[in-house]
């Protein structure tokens, strides 16, 4: 999988092999044998490439594009899946998504619409934290 999200990634920067390779201070050929999968990079070139590319390590390594459907995501940016929606409006929030976010049994979370845009949900305790903040923004501006 490294092999063919740095060469993604890569080709989303519009970088060639070598400017990839000055970046992270290698050479180019080690570059091409990363990408052509006859090598793999150490966890510390890994890091570099991924901070470089603004992706978790996690995302570098393990993505599949061709299972998810979606480049690899930006650092903090998700792709859960899907929700199949129940006979009464129900939805199974997926585990990651839930921890990520810390989300568990009883929680509120709020919905909001666009028509234009669609559905989003966030923890109430997230919202109510962004509310407070601006209120206090708002005293201190009076």
């Amino acid at each position: 999988m490294i092999n063919l999200n740095l060469c993604s990634l890569r080709k989303r920067r519009n970088l060639t092999q070598e400017q990839l390779a000055q970046e992270i201070n290698v050479s180019r050929q080690v570059i091409a044998k990363w990408e052509k999968g006859e090598s793999t990079p150490d966890l510390h070139h890994s890091m570099n490439i991924a901070n470089f590319f603004g992706v978790t390590l996690d995302a570098l390594v393990n993505h599949n594009s061709e299972e998810t459907g979606v480049d690899i995501p930006p650092k903090g940016q998700h792709f859960f899946g899907t929700a199949t929606v129940g006979e009464r409006g129900q939805i199974v929030i997926p585990k990651k998504a839930r921890e990520i976010f810390q989300i568990n049994p009883g929680d509120s979370v709020v919905i909001i619409g666009d028509e234009d845009r669609g559905l989003a949900l966030a923890p109430e305790k997230m919202i109510q934290q962004f509310l407070d903040m601006v209120k206090a923004q708002q005293k201190e501006e009076e």
